[in-house]
């Protein structure tokens, strides 16, 4: 099995969305586009990748919504060198189709006191679901790691929540811990980094908000 010395997870630049919750009263959230400000985050995200692939070869997976297409465009990473996939298993959880703003307002403050990983939007998905399909594709992965040309390097181009719960199906985290990180800012990366030990480590942890509650012991 060729397993990738680094496996990149980086959020999308700065979207529309993220600057004014109203759009998503009249553009469906696939669709929102990057601002000029998550561009040049983008940007600049890019150049640290390209730092840490050198002339590496790089197997790419992108969600499929605009921004993290976009994202993935502004990085300039050599089309010679890396595989693109279209990888709809690491789109955003999905809070119904067209929302209205009060509602979502009020779901959120419902999903704040239910618990992030449980809480279902009305017409969409808990974390739970996106975990659930984040997992499908960490099979998929594994599968592809068989082949004995795998490039050394894997980036995935996804969401802040699916960031998050990507690493915490691959360490095993409790909903607890989970529950307990933040999301990374806009175009923020973490990397998986396989080590002599052949394990890997994540290169930095996600921001803490609270300390995790647990309902009792696990690992």
């Amino acid at each position: 099995m060729a397993r990738p010395r680094r496996i990149v997870l980086v959020r999308h630049g700065e979207s529309t969305g993220n600057v004014d919750d109203t759009v998503y009263e009249r553009e469906p959230d696939h669709a929102l586009a990057l601002t000029d400000r998550g561009w040049r985050q983008a940007e600049e995200t890019g150049k640290r990748l390209r730092e840490v692939f050198g002339r590496e070869r790089v197997s790419v997976y992108v969600s499929p919504y605009r921004r993290t297409h976009e994202t993935l465009r502004a990085f300039h990473l050599d089309p010679e060198l890396i595989r693109v996939r279209e990888e709809p298993r690491l789109r955003e959880q999905d809070w119904g189709n067209w929302q209205d703003g009060d509602d979502v307002r009020l779901q959120k403050a419902y999903r704040d006191a239910y618990g992030h990983f449980f809480y279902r939007f009305a017409q969409g998905e808990s974390g739970a679901d996106v975990y659930d399909r984040v997992g499908g594709f960490l099979e998929s992965l594994f599968r592809s790691f068989e082949a004995p040309d795998h490039p050394p390097n894997v980036l995935l181009v996804t969401h802040g929540l699916a960031m998050r719960l990507f690493c915490m199906r691959w360490f095993h985290w409790t909903v607890a811990e989970f529950e307990s990180l933040a999301n990374p800012g806009n175009a923020e990366m973490r990397m998986l980094v396989l080590g002599d030990d052949d394990r890997y480590a994540l290169d930095r942890p996600f921001e803490r908000w609270r300390d995790p509650k647990p309902y009792g012991n696990t690992g």
